[in-house]
């Protein structure tokens, strides 16, 4: 089993100009610095979290077909494809009528469709792949407040303390638990 981002996000959950003025800073100095605060927050905000902030694309392989097959990091947005080698080792695209998706408990599942079976696969790695799309929406605005507040003291923290330090955790941080604690998918 394999999991792939195949497209990166396009956009992070906050501006250059949010980051700045949440850290009081006013000079250019520090643009770059900052950017790269952003992405260090987010990364560390999703790993927490297990959860796809902004849109991204995804693609999960496997050796066959599984009665149930779980998809990562939520939310859920769309299922592109389910591509597979079938026993004659050519390529196929597996039909949407054949399948379906649901979700319980923010885990979105794809299963057979009634009356429908997964078709036989070749006897391989990586012989079954599955493509979607996962995130809040494709803009900051679209990622919960509180969330993109984490995001704000963990840039924050790291802006105040440059140097390395010993184990600091996202969740060491009870302000940043608290806010994020609410979203963490803890079904990995």
């Amino acid at each position: 089993m394999g999991l792939t981002q195949t497209a990166a996000p396009e956009a992070e959950p906050l501006t250059a100009a949010e980051a700045k003025a949440h850290l009081r800073v006013v000079s250019t100095d520090d643009d770059t610095y900052i950017g790269t605060l952003i992405e260090a927050a987010r990364a560390r905000v999703e790993n927490f979290l297990a959860r796809q902030l902004i849109s991204a694309t995804w693609a999960l392989t496997l050796d066959e077909f599984a009665p149930e097959i779980v998809l990562p990091f939520p939310p859920f947005q769309s299922l592109t494809s389910i591509a597979y080698v079938d026993a004659n080792g050519d390529d196929q695209t597996l039909s949407s009528s054949v399948y379906t998706t649901y979700l319980l408990n923010d885990v979105t599942r794809v299963i057979e469709d009634y009356n429908q079976d997964w078709p036989t696969t070749r006897t391989q790695r990586d012989a079954v792949t599955v493509t979607w799309v996962a995130g809040y929406g494709d803009a900051g605005s679209d990622v919960p407040a509180s969330i993109r507040h984490a995001m704000l003291l963990v840039i924050g923290d790291l802006y105040e303390h440059r140097e390395a330090r010993l184990e600091v955790k996202v969740e060491d941080n009870r302000a940043v638990r608290d806010l994020l604690w609410p979203y963490r998918n803890l079904r990995l």
